[in-house]
């Protein structure tokens, strides 16, 4: 209940960054849901605006929010990406994935102009990598690509949801990495995605531009760079 209130904060918090006339990028998982929720309040009110899910079921909730969702083709630009995070250091380098929607959320991370990252306090850490790293890989010959990423020093699970293999909107399995301690994310990012089989990793390390990090008092604390 604590952690859910942390959420709320973070997420709610957004919407004071929106503008009328934005196109936004709507991120996945428990604490984007909070900042969904208030976006519709936003447009049911009368804010005008368009947005980019970043998974079916951001769009699924969004659209049941009423708010105005376009295909990524007919995006010239996004304005800001709000967006949540499995983890995140105060150099604003993150984990994500535990949605099983990072490769949707890099795209749309890489096409923002502004990338509003919210988490619950928790979600801070001194060093990335407490969190098993999700690695996006094409199902064929996918224990090849699990061998490979084991020789990086990861100890790789294939992930599975109700007894069955976890399958991406994409339609690609994940392979979440438990490192312990990831102490130089950038050449870590590079390595994993030169192993044949890999689509993308949930190293997010040059798209945040602000952490919004909520906590269950609903006070929330800003990181920027």
């Amino acid at each position: 209940m604590q952690q859910d209130l942390a959420k709320k904060a973070a997420g709610e918090a957004a919407a004071a960054y929106i503008q009328p006339g934005m196109t936004i990028g709507l991120g996945t998982g428990s604490t984007a849901y909070y900042a969904i929720m208030r976006i519709g309040e936003l447009v049911r009110n009368g804010m005008q605006l368009q947005a980019v899910a970043t998974s079916a079921a951001s769009e699924e909730l969004a659209r049941a929010q009423q708010i105005p969702i376009i295909p990524f083709e007919q995006v010239d630009s996004i304005d800001l990406d709000i967006d949540g995070a499995d983890e995140a250091d105060e150099s604003l380098q993150l984990i994500k994935g535990g949605g099983g929607a990072l490769l949707r959320e890099k795209i749309v991370a890489a096409a923002a102009k502004e990338m509003l990252v919210i988490m619950d306090a928790s979600k801070l850490v001194k060093q990335l990598g407490n969190f098993p790293l999700p690695v996006e890989i094409i199902p064929f010959a996918w224990e090849f690509t699990f061998r490979h990423l084991e020789q990086s020093g990861a100890s790789p699970v294939l992930r599975r949801k109700e007894g069955k293999i976890f399958i991406t909107d994409n339609g690609n399995y994940i392979l979440d990495c438990h490192y312990g301690r990831i102490t130089a994310a950038p050449e870590l990012h590079r390595q994993l995605n030169d192993i044949p089989g890999v689509v993308e990793n949930g190293l997010f390390l040059r798209y945040a531009s602000r952490l919004l990090i909520g906590y269950a008092d609903g006070s929330v604390r800003s990181l920027s760079r």
